[in-house]
């Protein structure tokens, strides 16, 4: 056999790359939903190595065979690109991270790259983990991050237990993210990036975030956004200047909740005081082929197929989810038994004002519906119950169409009390934090019409005046009826 050389691989790698970026330049003078339909997977490669699916095939394999050693030089060397092993990279994993980067870059005029993840944590872990390195020149140098109090409760346990706890790395909590003077005095000179949820789950915090981006600038750090509630369609932070978005794919993305993954998108060049011209250059390419390569966090295949699927429509499923929560938000308001409501689209919220400059639908000024800009404020909200934990578990469990689940983002509307659940392990203290009293509920609204959700909380609600609900099922276990049954044989 002859061997062509790897320079004959390497010549025909940089035909590809500039196929593949002319044909994103392209897509990125479509609109949000062609984008989200077609994402990066063209008519061109279908026909030319997928026998034409009209869908992105799902790659379910492990490895990429190599024509020959030329070829798997070039590529373990990443002077190609390659999809040597799938816990690195893998075509389904490619479209999925694909469409991401454009979704989260639309509307603005830079580069932006993205690596799927296994989980929303695993997202996290992947977005800070490679600034929190010691110093090379002071190893011993204590270093700090700054980040919201009001988190999701796994977040808070990953920097208040794997970070903070067991590897001695400083959190400085910013316990009110609307105040900008409060970001900035827990900024040092060794503080590694600034980090936010907006809006947070289930508080619904939420800051400037375009004033703390710079900020964060100022002092040579990046910002990190955890951005899952909004989704690109409402909310793009890498626009706005923000260097990495982390999202829990799992949710509103993927809404159907066949699949579990994450993503971290980034901007090119971001900025950073950590001494690392790769990963500054390109943070997401950094990640997955050097850490997430060594430590295996990675998406599988078949969840990322299932995620893209769900993004083809997120636009359209978000503004119907986000009328629909507001209608649900407007009735709890006015309710006897609601203490308070908590959805930044209530003109009664103490953040409603700062919300709407930054959350709107994507495209509404496109689209034949509105032909204007629209705010819309996403599909979660929470409320508190008069008559504390007690009333809210009453409550909670009257439930007979909402989903009781510690999930969000469903096209099936799920509550949680995240006081047992999301956030228990946190403790009182970390609840009292991020403000989750034990008579919140969290509820995520569907895709159910509003009326009959409407329905079922007034239901649910009318336990508190000594009406009984009663919810009849099958005879079950834990384990399902099946286990039910093995148990009684």
């Amino acid at each position: 056999m002859q061997h062509k050389g790897i320079e004959f691989y390497k010549a025909a790698a940089e035909r590809s790359a500039h196929w593949h970026a002319k044909n994103i330049e392209e897509m990125k003078k479509c609109k949000f939903d062609t984008i989200a339909v077609h994402g990066v997977y063209s008519m061109q490669e279908a026909l030319d190595f997928n026998q034409g699916s009209i869908i992105e095939p799902i790659y379910m394999s492990t490895s990429q065979c190599y024509r020959d050693s030329d070829e798997m030089e070039a590529a373990l060397a990443y002077e190609i690109p390659t999809w040597c092993y799938s816990r690195i990279a893998n075509p389904s994993m490619y479209y999925l991270e694909g469409v991401l980067a454009l979704l989260e870059g639309y509307g603005a005029d830079i580069e932006t790259s993205c690596i799927a993840t296994a989980s929303g944590m695993a997202a996290i872990q992947t977005a800070v983990d490679p600034f929190l390195l010691p110093d090379e020149q002071n190893p011993l140098k204590p270093i700090n991050f700054v980040a919201a109090a009001q988190v999701y409760g796994g977040t808070f346990q990953q920097f208040a237990i794997r970070k903070e706890r067991e590897r001695k790395i400083t959190w400085r909590r910013v316990i009110n993210s609307a105040d900008i003077t409060e970001w900035e005095k827990l900024i040092d000179e060794n503080t590694r990036f600034l980090y936010g949820e907006m809006p947070s789950n289930p508080g619904q915090a939420f800051f400037d975030l375009k004033k703390v981006i710079d900020l964060a600038h100022k002092y040579g750090i990046p910002m990190i956004v955890d951005s899952t509630v909004a989704t690109p369609a409402l909310l793009r932070p890498l626009a706005l200047g923000a260097d990495i978005v982390v999202q829990s794919v799992s949710k509103t993305l993927c809404t159907s909740g066949f699949g579990i993954a994450g993503a971290v998108i980034s901007r090119k060049d971001i900025t950073t005081n950590v001494n690392n011209p790769d990963m500054k250059n390109n943070f997401a390419m950094y990640a997955k082929t050097l850490p997430n390569r060594d430590n295996g966090p990675n998406i599988s295949p078949m969840n990322a197929a299932l995620a893209l699927n769900d993004i083809r429509t997120l636009r359209s499923r978000v503004d119907m989810q986000s009328r629909s929560t507001m209608t649900v938000a407007r009735y709890l308001e006015n309710h006897k038994n609601i203490e308070k409501v908590d959805y930044l689209g209530l003109e009664s919220h103490p953040l409603h004002s700062l919300a709407s400059k930054y959350l709107w639908l994507v495209d509404a000024e496109h689209d034949e519906q509105y032909g204007k800009p629209v705010n819309r404020y996403g599909h979660l909200m929470s409320f508190r119950v008069k008559g504390g934990a007690k009333a809210a578990r009453d409550v909670f469990d009257a439930f007979t169409r909402i989903w009781r689940a510690t999930d969000l983002g469903r096209i099936k509307s799920v509550a949680t009390i995240p006081a047992i659940s999301t956030h228990s392990q946190q403790g009182e203290e970390g609840r009292k934090l991020a403000d989750i009293p034990a008579n919140l509920i969290r509820l995520c609204v569907g895709a159910e019409h509003p009326d009959d959700i409407i329905s079922d909380l007034d239901k649910a609600l009318s336990v508190l005046d000594g009406n009984k609900v009663t919810f009849t099922a099958p005879e079950f276990s834990a384990g399902g009826a099946s286990s039910a049954s093995l148990r009684k044989k």
